[in-house]
């Protein structure tokens, strides 16, 4: 991941997105990723060449708690460029949206907003 992320880096953007070795969509090199279409929330189905991350799960979950379409799939470069919001979970910084994929800006949507405020009040109420 450090060989991509730099990679990345030297072509002026912050992170990238990698694939599994069928070319389907992966992760991103520091956080797991997720894209919404038409209302439904997507993240990579685990094949067991990306972390399967906690908070990952946990958006997953809080996702479907709520009623929100949320699935796991296999995603393609063209689902990616498709997409009407493209979004990441992570350890770090949790829940954060991808305002531009190559050279196309977007928005942080509704979906990603839903899932930054499901993690948010999720953490507030977990026992410690």
């Amino acid at each position: 991941m450090q060989r991509a992320l730099k990679d990345a880096n030297a072509r002026g953007f912050q992170n990238c997105i990698t694939f599994d070795p069928s070319g389907n969509v992966a992760e991103l090199a520091t956080a797991n990723l997720w894209i919404a279409r038409d209302g439904v929330a997507m993240t990579p189905v685990c094949n067991g060449t990306f972390l399967n991350g906690i908070t990952r799960q946990r958006v997953l979950k809080l996702f479907q708690d709520a009623g929100i379409p949320a699935m796991e799939t296999t995603l393609t470069r063209n689902d990616i460029k498709a997409a009407d919001e493209i979004f990441t979970t992570g350890n770090y910084a949790k829940v954060l949206p991808i305002t531009r994929i190559e050279y196309r800006d977007l928005q942080a949507g509704p979906i990603y907003r839903k899932a930054r405020e499901l993690y948010w009040e999720f953490a507030a109420t977990a026992p410690i």
